[in-house]
């Protein structure tokens, strides 16, 4: 600018502009809602759809293209889009595929606000939803109709632990030309290689391993397919959403020691999960890597590790109130739902009131293992054992 500015418009007008090739490790965190175009052409020949360019915040700065990047690049995929929250993400996928007089296929240990979700989607926009057993495999088959748009997967249900075997699900489902989404959040794309294995559209909450620091809330859709990639970005503009550039940080930060935090949280898992299969308070230790867990030989087959996520049923002697007098005893198990951070987690669940079918007569306890001394939680646990035991 060759005239001076006034102090007023010199506080929103500078002349200064930073040198380039500024090189650091960390990702530049770029808010932005109006994003600048150098001239009218420039933007005129940008489009949102096709991330050649910036156009506006809601559709992405340099900061959210480089994580939907390495997201889809962990998971083996081509296209991503980050939302506010997981749910957000089921929501995204189920707007982008779904339409009146379709019909949606989920299985019964979906979930719990997916399985809200679909009800809504029954009651007020006339969606038909079915739920399946989740072992149900090849057998898919038999449920798919000539509307269903949709079907959900969920490997292993983040409750229950039964594993599927999607491989199953996804060629019957491709037969009848019907797009398989899988909830992937348990392996964070680590563990499991969906789209190796036949899924067609992949859904995250980032709010768990992505993170690691229980302070995040995100979601991820990620697709390898052009055609499906093109119907969620026309259901993400719509939908407007949008996540802040600080919190998009916060993951990136955290990814480069995902496998590490991942790993560890395996390792005490197993070492925990294989110390309560020898207590006789519990009936069954539902971890996907051992015995008592149903799919484990899927698991074994297609699987690659199993995070820090297990569920173990109580001996049916012992009452609600005996089960809520473990989790309130214990010290370093902090009540609370989520996965993926620092601490250790415990919650117990009503499975009847959950489950159109559930066999089992035991309280379910669901125990997320964090990145303390194994030992210490194991000791944490025997003391609030016998707590219940005595009390």
């Amino acid at each position: 600018m060759a005239e001076k500015l006034s102090p007023q418009t010199a506080l929103i007008h500078s002349e200064y502009s930073a040198p380039d090739h500024f090189g650091a490790l960390p990702v530049g965190i770029h808010h932005a809602s109006t994003v600048l175009f150098p001239n009218v052409a420039a933007m005129r020949a940008r489009n949102w759809k096709e991330k050649s360019g910036y156009t506006y915040g809601l559709h992405g700065t340099p900061t959210t293209f480089t994580l939907e990047a390495r997201l889809a690049e962990i998971e083996g995929g081509r296209h991503c889009r980050i939302v506010p929250s997981g749910l957000a993400a089921i929501a995204l996928v189920n707007l982008a595929f779904l339409k009146t007089g379709d019909d949606v296929l989920l299985p019964d240990n979906v979930y719990g606000p997916n399985r809200e979700q679909a009800a809504w989607l029954e009651r007020d926009f006339g969606i038909t939803a079915r739920f399946y057993d989740p072992l149900i495999g090849a057998g898919i088959a038999g449920l798919i109709r000539d509307n269903t748009r949709l079907i959900w997967t969920e490997a292993p249900g983040s409750v229950s632990m039964e594993v599927p075997d999607i491989p199953a699900i996804c060629k019957e489902a491709h037969a009848r030309g019907v797009p398989v989404a899988m909830d992937n959040t348990w392996s964070a794309g680590l563990a499991f290689r969906a789209f190796d294995h036949g899924v067609d559209i992949v859904m995250q909450a980032l709010t768990k391993y992505q993170s690691g620091g229980s302070d995040v809330l995100m979601g991820a859709v990620i697709t390898r397919d052009d055609e499906l990639n093109h119907k969620i970005e026309l259901a993400h503009m719509r939908l407007g959403f949008g996540v802040g550039m600080d919190d998009v940080y916060l993951v990136l930060r955290s990814l480069p020691s995902m496998r590490l935090r991942f790993d560890a949280h395996d390792a005490a898992a197993r070492k925990v999960a294989t110390w309560l299969k020898q207590r006789p308070e519990i009936n069954k230790v539902l971890h996907p890597a051992l015995s008592d867990c149903p799919g484990h030989a899927i698991w074994q087959r297609d699987f690659t590790g199993a995070g820090g996520l297990f569920s173990v049923i109580f001996d049916a002697g012992f009452n609600e109130e005996q089960i809520d007098r473990f989790v309130d005893g214990l010290s370093l198990f902090k009540i609370g739902f989520s996965w993926g951070g620092a601490h250790s987690l415990c919650v117990p669940y009503r499975m009847q009131g959950m489950r159109k079918t559930w066999g089992e007569q035991g309280g379910l306890v669901r125990l997320n293992i964090g990145l303390e001394s194994a030992d210490d939680l194991i000791a944490d646990i025997e003391q609030s054992l016998l707590l219940m035991r005595t009390a």
